[in-house]
């Protein structure tokens, strides 16, 4: 588990095709030192397994599973990624609760810059937009952020100077992709309500309802046939 607090952006060295449908990914950073074979480190907000570590190198194998729900498939040696060791029992919670598994690929579609930077990113699919709200917070490439605004299937997010400075979306340009995974308590929550009967997933569309049955007319009975004195 990781909190969204990104500790140090790596540098690719290598991304190559491996067996079976994988692709190995080797990473430089100052971090390596305290990471062990067999440890996990989010690399831009995807939770992966360390297979080698060489000096300052991390090894990471991508399955067919993350590179057909991630943007890991996309890096290339030179490009930048956000690193984040799991968070320690105990330790400081200092974004939120991100598991490093990635719920779909949103697309940047606006960016406004100034001191700090808005930016707009659209949604890949409907399913993720009820777990969209207000001042609500949400992973973007491994970085914990809150909704400051949203629209249709698409939210914004504002960043700091700081956020700009030390993590890669000091970078982020209209047609980017970029990792998201939603708060997994509002998961859980949307989840336990459609196990519950109270809520249908989003993808699915709303039930038909027959159409009402007109009312039968009753038929004037006189008062001999009712039988009435």
């Amino acid at each position: 588990m990781f909190t969204g607090i990104v500790e140090e952006m790596g540098t690719v060295r290598t991304a190559e095709d491996a067996r079976e449908e994988t692709r190995h990914l080797r990473v430089e950073a100052a971090l390596a030192s305290g990471c062990a074979i067999g440890g996990s480190v989010a690399v831009n907000g995807a939770c992966l397994t360390v297979v080698s570590r060489e000096g300052r190198t991390l090894g990471f194998d991508l399955g067919p599973e993350t590179l057909r729900r991630t943007t890991l498939g996309d890096l290339r040696p030179g490009d930048r990624v956000n690193l984040e060791r799991p968070l320690r029992l105990g330790g400081e919670l200092g974004g939120h609760l991100v598991l490093g598994h990635v719920d779909g690929v949103g697309t940047i579609t606006d960016v406004e810059r100034d001191t700090a930077a808005r930016v707009r990113i659209a949604l890949p699919s409907a399913d993720l937009e009820s777990l969209v709200i207000p001042k609500g917070s949400v992973a973007v490439d491994g970085i914990s952020l809150t909704v400051a605004e949203i629209g249709e299937m698409a939210f914004e997010v504002m960043l700091i100077p700081h956020t700009l400075a030390v993590t890669t979306l000091g970078q982020a340009a209209v047609g980017r992709r970029v990792n998201l995974e939603m708060d997994v308590l509002g998961k859980f929550v949307q989840r336990s309500l459609f196990l519950g009967g109270g809520l249908r997933p989003p993808s699915e569309p709303p039930p038909r309802r027959a159409p009402a049955k007109p009312a039968l007319e009753q038929p004037v009975r006189t008062r001999s046939e009712r039988g009435t004195p």
